[in-house]
């Protein structure tokens, strides 16, 4: 999450893909999105086998930590990846990545106890972090600017993915095979990720040297463990005034002092100070956290509730969940486009954490009588809350910062939400376990239980319940009941701060080039880890492709001051970038129509602006004149995108990034002044 410097401008500077056929890059994305979805997966498909996992190695209290493991290491190491795969080539840090995952996978199917079980799966999560940060990175070198944002729209529709298919998977796996194929599936698709990587991803080398803030991640990385550890053990394994989670409390609070001074100092801080002084990116990064606390802490227990309470199987149990995710996926798409159209977003995160605290209050409401509808409405509802601010968020502080701290600002705030995941899941847990202990011993006083059934026993194994004689097993699922649903009563007042800080959020005009994110920014427990340079170069991609093609020709033809068809001034820049046309094959092998074609041809050979050699037409002085102007002009379309970034003193990078991105766009298959009517006929990919 360090700011962008001057070396990864230069790096960035050479042509991506070179050397590469369209073929070979497409076999490589695909072979990208299997790494990019082991990780995804992994986040949301050990939900829903969590109570057989507990169940079969013990240890329910420490169920929390199977989820947060995972997170605080992805976290931790997303930001390394990223700096180490600039400075010693991405493609070895990614085969790399995709080791230590499948070695994490593999000893996680193989754990025979509960520690075991989280040290794996904080190994698991070393390499995810790697697996999500370097795939995404990895476009950017194989795939020009024009296309960056189709292709990275696909790791992004990823993650939206995972949400739906990783509960499911998780329950059809412990269903019908065993809990263990959770993480032994990683197995054969990270092989065959592994060989198509090796065989046919050709980075050309690009090295960007960095001074890496070893200290400032390992610091930040302490106080994230000590502060988790603390709200985990407390009143778990250790009462609350025992010296151990006292030390743990002061520890975590002594080293923030440290990682403090240290990055002050640091060339490429981890997570640069300057940016609290923003008072936008401040508030969103305490409105992420809440968010990332109630939206994981929820997934990791609700499917606990489902399996112990309600008696569904692991798959149901991922069935039920779908409402959340839906209301989730449906209210972040809508939102993202309703500020695109209107240009205010302030009322999104209000109406979302107010949603999100009521969406809460109706978990909380849950019994073991609730039935299947009402249960799908309350979960659609907190999904719904959650949704609306998710995306905003991203929006709003990539909309504060200048274009020096985009990247960061990003990382930074997407990093809040992933500690404030791994709080959730832990503080969730601790509540959880404080609670159902003694409410077991109070539901079982005085009843005779059968051999090796004891208080104890049902609090650390849900499957112990059925065990219990009829009359007895309703008190102790009551007692399961309450104990989860508190949960959400405990964590309503922490949604309530974060409504209250959504109306201090200041409404400022929006950029154009802010309203694309995507769903890895979104959805992810992981930060987002991209350089200024990066993020606007996807956002301009995805920005360009949403304009209309001919009003784009359109658009350009009159800033140009010209007065020319639209299919005139495609064709003469394309002119301008080939040298040379064959208008009649031209028709052939791109979707615009023959008439246009033709029509545009006579007009620029009747004003002297092309001259026939043959059956080619090239540019006269005066058409390359023209040519000229029309390429200012889409120029200026493409930085008005930028808004108050597009300023005289501009870093160099960006400048080159719009011509860039306007040399490949210009008279590119990519434009074309076709507005769907007339004949077409599928694109070739050869020039004429």
């Amino acid at each position: 999450m360090a700011k962008d410097t001057p070396d990864r401008a230069v790096a960035a500077q050479a042509a991506p893909g070179e050397g590469q056929t369209q073929g070979g890059v497409r076999v490589a994305i695909g072979a990208l999105l299997l790494g990019m979805l082991l990780a995804a997966l992994d986040q949301t498909i050990v939900s829903t086998a969590l109570p057989t996992i507990v169940s079969d190695l013990g240890g329910l209290s420490h169920l929390s930590w199977v989820v947060t493991a995972y997170l605080l290491a992805s976290t931790a190491a997303t930001p390394l990846w990223g700096k180490l795969g600039d400075q010693y080539g991405r493609k070895k840090l990614f085969q790399t990545a995709i080791v230590i995952f499948l070695i994490g996978s593999v000893l996680c199917g193989v754990a025979r106890n509960m520690p075991q079980l989280i040290g794996f799966r904080a190994l698991q999560g070393l390499g995810g972090g790697g697996l999500i940060v370097l795939s995404m990175a990895i476009v950017g070198d194989i795939v020009p600017p024009r296309d960056r944002g189709r292709y990275q729209g696909l790791f992004g529709a990823v993650f939206g993915g995972t949400s739906v298919l990783g509960p499911l998977l998780g329950g059809l796996f412990v269903d019908h095979l065993s809990w263990r194929w959770v993480f032994y599936v990683n197995v054969p698709v990270g092989v065959i990720a592994l060989a198509v990587i090796a065989a046919v991803l050709h980075i050309p080398v690009r090295r960007t040297p960095h001074r890496i803030d070893y200290p400032g991640t390992a610091l930040i990385a302490a106080v994230a463990v000590c502060l988790v550890l603390m709200t985990s053990l407390g009143g778990v394994s250790y009462p609350w005034e025992s010296w151990q989670i006292i030390l743990l409390g002061v520890l975590g609070m002594l080293l923030l002092v440290p990682f403090i001074v240290v990055e002050r100092r640091a060339a490429e801080p981890v997570l640069p100070l300057n940016l609290f002084r923003i008072h936008t990116f401040t508030l969103c990064s305490v409105i992420g956290f809440i968010v990332g606390f109630a939206m994981f802490g929820a997934m990791t227990y609700l499917p606990t509730f489902l399996q112990v309470v309600h008696g569904v199987t692991p798959t149901l149990s991922g069935v039920h969940m779908l409402p959340m995710v839906a209301g989730m996926l449906i209210s972040s798409t809508a939102s993202g486009q309703l500020v695109s159209r209107t240009g205010r977003y302030k009322v999104f995160p209000i109406a979302g954490t107010g949603v999100m605290v009521i969406g809460l209050l109706l978990l909380h409401q849950l019994t073991p009588a609730t039935s299947t509808a009402v249960m799908s409405v309350y979960f659609f509802v907190f999904g719904f809350g959650l949704g609306l601010v998710m995306q905003v968020l991203v929006l709003i502080v990539q909309n504060s910062v200048g274009y020096e701290n985009l990247g960061v600002a990003t990382s930074g705030a997407t990093f809040f939400r992933s500690i404030g995941a791994s709080f959730g899941v832990s503080i969730f847990g601790t509540i959880f376990s404080n609670k159902l202990g003694p409410r077991i011993a109070d539901a079982l006083a005085g009843v005779r239980l059968p051999p090796g059934v004891t208080p104890g026993s049902l609090s650390a194994d849900p499957r112990a319940v059925a065990k219990l004689p009829p009359a007895v097993r309703g008190a102790v699922l009551d007692a399961y009941s309450t104990s989860i649903t508190d949960v959400f009563l405990y964590a309503a007042p922490v949604g309530v701060l974060a409504f209250l800080l959504a109306w201090m959020l200041r409404e400022e005009p929006l950029r154009a080039s802010v309203t694309a994110p995507e769903a890895s920014e979104v959805v992810s427990s992981n930060p987002v880890e991209r350089s200024s340079r990066d993020e606007v170069a996807r956002a301009l991609s995805v920005l360009s492709s949403r304009e209309g093609r001919k009003k784009i020709y359109q658009d350009i033809t009159a800033r140009a001051g010209l007065d020319l068809l639209p299919a005139a001034s495609w064709l003469l820049v394309r002119t301008k970038r080939y040298g040379s046309v064959e208008p009649a094959l031209l028709a052939e092998r791109v979707d615009v129509p023959l008439r246009a074609i033709t029509e545009a041809d006579m007009q620029l050979e009747s004003r002297g602006l092309v001259i026939r050699e043959g059956l080619q037409v090239r540019l006269t002085e005066e058409g390359d004149q023209q040519a000229q102007r029309l390429l200012r002009a889409r120029e200026e379309s493409l930085a008005e995108l930028l808004g108050d970034w597009w300023t005289p003193d501009r870093p160099q990078d960006l400048d080159k990034l719009v011509k860039e991105l306007c040399r490949e766009l210009c008279g590119s298959d990519a434009e074309q002044p076709h507005d769907g009517e007339g004949e077409t006929r599928p694109a070739n990919h050869r020039h004429p």
